[in-house]
């Protein structure tokens, strides 16, 4: 039984229904900038911060070393929601 599944049965019997995402996060930069010379060096940057608004071509340069977020390590972190409601009237 998938996830899809799972939660479609759960509502029908009345329990609450909880939502696992994965969110991706980008973490130190592992760009070589001294590949030109036959070295290795990395500049340090611990986690990628965008430089502009999310869907602009800014954001996909890093505001602390200039890097393409290509260069940050991607992870991949699960997000577990909860999607019942806890109002009462």
């Amino acid at each position: 039984m998938g996830p899809q599944q799972d939660r479609k049965s759960s509502m029908a019997n009345g329990t609450a229904s909880r939502k696992e995402t994965k969110v991706v996060q980008y973490r130190e930069c592992q760009r070589n900038h001294a590949a030109a010379i036959g070295g290795y060096a990395v500049d340090g940057c611990r986690e990628f911060m965008a430089s502009g608004a999310e869907g602009t071509a800014a954001a996909l340069m890093c505001a602390a070393c200039a890097c393409h977020r290509s260069f940050h390590r991607r992870e991949q972190v699960e997000a577990d929601y909860d999607c019942s409601s806890t109002t009462s009237s």
